[in-house]
């Protein structure tokens, strides 16, 4: 699997990308290139372009969670396939995957939309829609973890304003944010966007679908924002039992979290630009 990092809160040095408070990730892995979230606004297409990236050539477009900071980047990544398709430029139709509850509305501090501008009836004008809250594997070696069952008690969180369902208003706690896993030789590489349901039941997940105890890699946000004392204590001492071989912890990720996380594992840079394989 080949990862590069198109948007994150924070540019490597020397790289010259823009950076913007979100995620969005390109992986290549089993013959498909999956984009994995798409920030908050355009600038994972000039930075893909930059690091050449053909964005029209996209398999999966693979949202984590319905938070503006992760799909407002659908509609500039449609103009895009839109303006292709008028200049009858080669391109691939996308299939966009995630959770059922990823694109409704919600609010949050008297916020009207803090989630997806678009509807999954817009989404489908565009490509093929997959919502499933089980796991999906995209090829043979990755896999969609659905709905992330929350196993420890130190990673419960309060909702994040409200969410707007078919059953009326709702506190929002955000049961649709998932992550990717994949298998290597070396153990598994997990992939986050936000681990609302806590970095360590994702992972917990990730080992039980994939069948494998050990863990190469986590990168991605890991919801760690002025996190409680029980959940900063309990998430060390999990990754601390982990020992990863490297910890690309970015995104929603505080640095005294990073510095933290540090004395127990190896913490590496993350920024745009960065490039891993495994």
């Amino acid at each position: 699997m080949q990862l590069r990092v198109l948007v994150d809160n924070n540019a490597l040095i020397d790289h010259y990308f823009t950076a913007e408070p979100g995620i969005s990730l390109h992986i290549e892995e089993g013959g498909k290139r999956i984009l994995f979230d798409l920030g908050y606004s355009g600038i994972f297409i000039e930075n893909a372009r930059k690091m050449g990236i053909d964005l029209l050539r996209t398999d999966d477009v693979v949202i984590s969670h319905g938070h503006l900071d992760h799909t407002w980047g659908l509609e500039p990544f449609i103009r895009l396939h839109t303006e292709a398709a008028f200049e009858q430029l080669p391109r691939t139709r996308p299939t966009f995957i995630a959770h059922p509850d990823a694109f409704l509305t919600r609010s949050a501090g008297g916020i009207g939309e803090i989630g997806s501008h678009l509807s999954v009836e817009e989404l489908f004008r565009h490509g093929s829609v997959l919502l499933t809250a089980s796991p999906l594997w995209l090829t043979d070696n990755l896999v969609f973890l659905g709905q992330i069952e929350q196993r420890f008690d130190f990673e419960a969180a309060p909702p994040i304003g409200e969410v707007y369902t078919h059953d009326g208003v709702q506190e929002d706690t955000v049961v649709d944010d998932s992550a990717l896993a994949c298998r290597t030789e070396e153990g598994l590489v997990v992939v986050t966007g936000c681990a609302h349901a806590g970095i360590c039941s994702t992972i917990e997940q990730a080992k039980e679908v994939c069948g494998d105890d050990r863990v190469v890699d986590v990168i991605g946000g890991f919801h760690l924002l002025e996190p409680s004392p029980e959940r900063l204590t309990g998430t060390l001492a999990y990754f601390r039992d982990l020992a990863p071989a490297a910890v690309h912890a970015c995104h929603c990720t505080d640095l005294a979290s990073k510095i933290a996380l540090a004395r127990v594992v190896n913490v590496c840079e993350v920024g745009v630009g960065l490039r891993l394989a495994w």
